[in-house]
C-alpha cells in the first residue's frame, strides 16, 4: 500500500512542491462555506496504441496527461473546475472558481490552464506501457496478422490493435481522507474481413485487463484471433435474419452487454434521485422473473471494470441491484447517496481528472442458474439465438433499447440450423426481464473490452450473463421471412 502512496506522491505531489499542508489550505479555502462534501483528484496518465493495417504498423502514438479536478458539493448543487497545471497556484485558482461558482448556488464546470486510507489490492501496481519494448509490441501485432491468414486462405485484411494505460491517482477528501491507486490497462483488438464468392464479411475479438502485456501470451493471442476468424466466416454463410417476435437465447458472456444498457443505467443512482429511470421508486418490488439476480461488482481481480477504489476514494464493492426478481438497491456515488439516505456503494466514476464523477457501472453480471445451455437450446422450437452483439442504444426513462447482432443464429426445432445477418433485438428492459424462462449454469464474464458512455464520459467496465432464453418481450428486426 505504501508503495502506491509512493508513486502517486512522487509523481502528482513532491514534483510540483505541495504537500499535505499544501492539500489542507486548499481544501479550508474551498469549506470557508457551508458545503456537504469536497476533494481534490490528482491524476497522472500515460497511455501507448500502436495498430496494424494492411500487413505493416501503420501508427502508434504515446501521450501523458496530467492534472488536477477540485470539487464542492452542497446539496444537489456541483462546483467543480480543474487545471493541467499541478501546482499550489493553480490549486488556489481552482478552489477560488469553485468558491465563486458555490456562492452563485449554480452548478458548473471551469476549465483553467491525512488520514490515508489502505484497501486491498484487486492488480499490481506496474505500469504496462513498460512491459514490452516498441519490437515486442510490433511482433506481437504481426503475429496476429500471420495467424489469422494462416487460418484460412479466404482471410483479406486483417486489423488490429494494441493499447496500454498507467493511471495513477491521488484524492484528498474534506474529511481527511488521502487515498492513492496505480491502475494498469491493457487491450489487444483484432478485426478481420474474410471474402467468398464475392461477398466480404467481418468478424472481430479481443482481450483486455488490468495487468501487463505479458498476458498476452502465443495461447491467448491464437485463441481470439480464432474467434475473429471464425465469426467472419460464419457470417459468410449467413441469411438475412427473420423478423417479429420470436423466442430469443442469449449467449454468455459478452451479450451481458444488453443487460448493461436495458437495465443497468437505469439502477444507477442518479437517474433514480431524479425519478427519470423505469426502476424509480420500486425497492423491494418484483422488477424481473423468479431465478433472475444481477449483481454490479467492482472487486474482482485483474478485471476491465474493476477499480480499488472508486473516483471519489470509496472502497468498491458488491452490489446486488436484483435478487430472484426482486428490486434490491441502485449503484450510488457519494452525492446521491447522501441526497437517497442510502450508502455509496463505490460507483462514483469520472473519464479523468477534467471530469465530475457520477454513478457508473463497474462489473455487472447476471448470476448463473440451473438449467444446461445444450438443454436451453433444445427447448426452443423457433427462435434466434444471438451469439454476440455489436451497437445498441437505450432510452433510461421508458426502458427501450435496440441492439445489434453481429452474430447469430437460427433455432429451428431445438437445433442451430443456419447464421443469420442484420437483426436487431427491439425491446424494453423491464420488460424483457421478466420473460427469462430459462438460466443456464454457464455464467461467463466477458474477454475484457467493454468501453460504457454517459453523458460524454467513457470508462472501462465489464459484462456478463449465462445462457439465457427470453420467451416474450423483444422483437427481432430483420429483413428474412
Amino acid at each position: 500500500m505504501e508503495d502506491v502512496f509512493t508513486t502517486a506522491e512522487s509523481l502528482l505531489l513532491k514534483p510540483f512542491g505541495l504537500d499535505e499542508g499544501s492539500l489542507e489550505t486548499t481544501l479550508s479555502l474551498i469549506t470557508r462555506h457551508d458545503v456537504d462534501y469536497a476533494d481534490l483528484y490528482f491524476q497522472h496518465t500515460c497511455h501507448e496504441a500502436w495498430s496494424l493495417e494492411e500487413g505493416i504498423v501503420k501508427s502508434g502514438s504515446f501521450s501523458i496527461d496530467q492534472g488536477v479536478g477540485v470539487r464542492a458539493v452542497s446539496g444537489d448543487k456541483t462546483a467543480f473546475a480543474y487545471s493541467d497545471d499541478i501546482s499550489l497556484e493553480a490549486l488556489t485558482r481552482t478552489a477560488t472558481a469553485v468558491r465563486a461558482i458555490g456562492r452563485q448556488g449554480g452548478a458548473g464546470s471551469v476549465g483553467m490552464p491525512g488520514s490515508r486510507h489502505g484497501f486491498d489490492r484487486l492488480y499490481p501496481a506496474i505500469d504496462p506501457c513498460a512491459s514490452l519494448d516498441a519490437a515486442a509490441k510490433v511482433a506481437l501485432l504481426e503475429k496476429v496478422e500471420r495467424l489469422a491468414r494462416a487460418m484460412d486462405p479466404r482471410v483479406i485484411q486483417v486489423m488490429a490493435g494494441l493499447s496500454s494505460e498507467y493511471d495513477v491517482v491521488f484524492i484528498a477528501r474534506h474529511d481527511g481522507v488521502r487515498v492513492a491507486d496505480v491502475r494498469p490497462l491493457v487491450r489487444l483488438s483484432v478485426y478481420v474481413i474474410a471474402e467468398q464468392n464475392g461477398r466480404r464479411e467481418q468478424g472481430g475479438s479481443g482481450v483486455g485487463g488490468r495487468y501487463d502485456l505479458t498476458r498476452f501470451d502465443d495461447a491467448l493471442v491464437e485463441r481470439h484471433v480464432r474467434e475473429a476468424v471464425d465469426q467472419a466466416l460464419v457470417n459468410l454463410d449467413s441469411r438475412p435474419a427473420p423478423a417479429g417476435q420470436m423466442t430469443v437465447v442469449l449467449a454468455p458472456g459478452w451479450p451481458g452487454v444488453l443487460l448493461h444498457e436495458a437495465v443497468g443505467h437505469g439502477l444507477e443512482g442518479d437517474f433514480n434521485r431524479k425519478g427519470t429511470s423505469a426502476f424509480s421508486g420500486m425497492i423491494g418490488q418484483r422488477v424481473a422473473a423468479p431465478g433472475v439476480t444481477v449483481v454490479d461488482d467492482g472487486t474482482l481481480a485483474d478485471r476491465r471494470g474493476s477499480l480499488s477504489i472508486d473516483d471519489e476514494g470509496n472502497l468498491t464493492q458488491r452490489t446486488v441491484l436484483i435478487e430472484d426478481g426482486i428490486l434490491k438497491g441502485y449503484m450510488q456515488d457519494a452525492m446521491n447517496a447522501r441526497l437517497m439516505n442510502a450508502a455509496p456503494t463505490g460507483n462514483g466514476r469520472r473519464e479523468s481528472y477534467a471530469h465530475i464523477p457520477m454513478p457508473r457501472m463497474t462489473n455487472t453480471y447476471m448470476l448463473a442458474g440451473q438449467h444446461d445451455p445444450a438443454e436451453i437450446i433444445a427447448s426452443v422450437k423457433d427462435g434466434l439465438y444471438a451469439v454476440n452483439f455489436g451497437g445498441g442504444q437505450v432510452d433510461i426513462t421508458s426502458g427501450r433499447f435496440v441492439f445489434s447482432a453481429s452474430e447469430a443464429w437460427r433455432i429451428e426445432n431445438g437445433k442451430l440450423t443456419y447464421p443469420v445477418k442484420g437483426a436487431t433485438l427491439i425491446g424494453n428492459g423491464p420488460e424483457v426481464l421478466n420473460h427469462v424462462s430459462m438460466i443456464g449454469s454457464d455464467m461467463a464474464l466477458d474477454s475484457g473490452i467493454g468501453v460504457c458512455g454517459k453523458e460524454g464520459q467513457s470508462v472501462p467496465v465489464g459484462v456478463g450473463q449465462p445462457t439465457m432464453r427470453i420467451d416474450g418481450g423483444l422483437t427481432v428486426g430483420g429483413t428474412g421471412a
